[in-house]
């Protein structure tokens, strides 16, 4: 009797609780305008961008997303990314969803100013709550659409958007194809073809006579690696949101990979042999057709990694392909282009590897002196890898010390024998002329210098000097943000200048070069004088310097953007990579133009 009482005041509570419990679970939803957090803003005279911001265990159907404008704004077809595919229950089919964020860019057709951007979605939770559809507004100003510079489809950016945007891997894999052959001749990637020509310098030494199929085969095996690892990179950058290049480019694993060109040049000097342990090159051997035990994975692992630490620069092709991966979660397409793009890059690669048998010579003094070259390749190439991470003098001190012992490997410090031949003088000119270049750094190193190509700038006379302060002057111009609120605070302090945003960091070869060939030009820095010159240094790729990327939608540097006097974005402007004085100062003129339309149409509008 007593478990009967029992059993009915347990069910009696329950009967109780339950429904509370079921109004206390209802009221853990969030509202909808916080579970489902909307902003917009005006990118440009031509484009809005519009956000939400999605509670976690929240998610937003993708044919659920339209958009409305008013007083006379029109409107084309929003560019929403790709979502996830799941199956819903509540409409008995297979929908996309998005969940974190959504971010979705809204072209203008026609019209300007003041109007209200009307958003319509709709979003469920997890635990099954689904909200009818929301209705949310923002207060927009436009400029008209006349101010509008060309659209960015004339643009390389633009056209490289268009290729993936159509989906069609006839389209995208030839002209990713041809933009990494023309990547292939920057100094991002020339370095891969000392690295590659010394492992088949090296195989040429220890193997028979090297044929041409035999290099072809050793240059596919390592731009096979190099084309692997750059395209899986690449799709996680853009799967991630975020360059991952910074990772890879700190001092540690710089200097180890440094460390491992050494070892191979010292090895090609003669010093010592790498060579597997016997019994492991006799098993490597007999599965690889007696072939030199396991070469061609060695060098393709090379390539692998020389993609990681090597590998080129942010350049408009693939900072568009990592932005479509980005936005769309389009492996096969965006992935494809990667592909092709270091297919292209390794064409010079291939060229190396297929001249091989007919350009290098046969074993005897001549492959060793060959050999002894490529070894002090490597070594000039572990210099410059190194030498964003280490101090100047150091790297005038490390230069310094390879032509000195090159000169002396030409007998540069030796007498000439009676009879000496043409050759045998010519080499040792040359091997004086490393030991003069040597001596100078030694010099400027002492004097104070800290610019390589420039080791005695301190010692020159009144015009030099004015030089270096001019220089110093132009770096003084810019102004440092370390992050999206100091950003705006500048921009927002800025009155009537064009604005100039340059994303740099000390790893970054294409920084480098636009900073000391293309911001210091005489007419460059004349045109930037008249600027807001802003600067993001992202080399220690903090939060905040993500945070920083990830508002332009930048998966690193190089990157420059212009806003006009008015703090938008100059459409059109941009640079991903390096550009040389002319082409930069082409860049300025149309980015001046198109803010100096934008502000007389805007003060019309306001007069209006």
């Amino acid at each position: 009797m007593r478990r009967l009482r029992w059993r009915a005041c347990a069910l009696w509570a329950l009967a109780l609780v339950l429904p509370l419990a079921a109004a206390a679970a209802e009221d853990d939803f969030l509202d909808p305008e916080k579970a489902f957090a909307f902003s917009a803003r005006v990118l440009d005279a031509r484009t809005i961008e519009a956000r939400w911001t999605i509670a976690d265990g929240y998610f937003m159907y993708r044919e659920k997303v339209s958009f409305a404008a008013d007083n006379g704004v029109t409107l084309g077809a929003p560019e929403l990314p790709r979502g996830k595919i799941k199956f819903d229950t509540n409409f008995n089919k297979d929908v996309e969803t998005h969940r974190d964020e959504l971010v979705v860019r809204i072209p203008v057709a026609t019209g300007g100013g003041a109007f209200t951007l009307t958003a319509h979605s709709q979003g469920c939770a997890d635990r099954g709550l689904c909200y009818p559809p929301q209705a949310q507004t923002a207060q927009l100003v436009l400029v008209a659409s006349s101010a509008a510079v060309p659209p960015a489809a004339q643009t390389d950016e633009g056209r490289i958007e268009a290729a993936l945007k159509s989906g069609s891997l006839a389209a995208v894999m030839p002209l990713f194809l041809l933009l990494g052959l023309l990547l292939a001749f920057t100094p991002c990637v020339l370095p891969m073809v000392p690295i590659l020509s010394s492992i088949i310098v090296g195989q040429s030494a220890q193997d028979a006579p090297m044929s041409k199929a035999r290099g072809l085969s050793l240059a596919a095996a390592y731009s096979l690696g190099m084309a692997i690892v750059y395209t899986a990179m690449g799709v996680a950058a853009g799967l991630a949101g975020e360059g991952l290049a910074a990772a890879l480019q700190t001092p540690a694993v710089l200097a180890a990979f440094a460390a491992a060109l050494v070892l191979l040049a010292l090895s090609m000097f003669g010093f010592y042999e790498l060579q597997l342990p016997a019994s492991l090159q006799a098993k490597l051997a007999g599965i690889s057709n007696n072939q030199r035990s396991g070469s061609y994975a060695g060098v393709f692992v090379m390539g692998a990694v020389s993609a990681l630490i090597v590998g080129p620069c942010v350049a408009a092709p693939l900072a568009g392909a990592l932005l479509y991966i980005s936005q769309t979660k389009d492996v096969v397409v965006g992935g494809a282009a990667l592909f092709s793009m270091a297919a292209g890059m390794s064409v010079p690669l291939l060229l190396v590897g297929v001249s091989a048998g007919s350009l290098l010579p046969r074993a005897g003094a001549w492959m060793e002196g060959v050999k002894k070259f490529f070894g002090a390749l490597l070594i000039a190439v572990a210099i410059w890898m190194v030498s964003p991470v280490i101090p100047a003098w150091a790297h005038m001190l490390a230069w310094a010390a390879l032509f000195i012992v090159s000169a002396a490997y030409l007998s540069a410090f030796d007498p000439l024998p009676a009879g000496a031949s043409g050759w045998r003088r010519l080499w040792k000119g040359v091997g004086a002329l490393l030991a003069i270049a040597g001596t100078v750094q030694i010099v400027g190193v002492a004097t104070g210098g800290r610019d390589v190509l420039q080791p005695l700038q301190q010692l020159a006379a009144r015009p030099g000097a004015a030089t270096a302060v001019a220089v110093g002057d132009a770096k003084s111009r810019w102004l440092k943000v370390a992050s999206v609120a100091e950003l705006d605070a500048a921009i927002a302090a800025n009155r009537g200048r064009v604005a100039m945003l340059d994303f740099y960091a000390d790893w970054c070869v294409s920084c480098i070069e636009m900073e000391r060939f293309t911001f210091h030009e005489q007419r460059v820095a004349q045109r930037l004088g008249r600027m807001l010159l802003i600067q993001a240094d992202v080399t220690k790729n903090t939060p905040a310097d993500k945070e920083l990327l990830k508002r332009f939608r930048l998966f690193g540097p190089p990157g420059i953007i212009f806003f006009d006097p008015q703090g938008r974005e100059v459409e059109g402007g941009r640079v991903i990579g390096f550009q040389n004085a002319d082409a930069f100062l082409a860049t300025i003129e149309r980015a001046m133009e198109a803010a100096t339309t934008a502000a007389a149409a805007s003060t019309t509008l306001a007069v209006r």
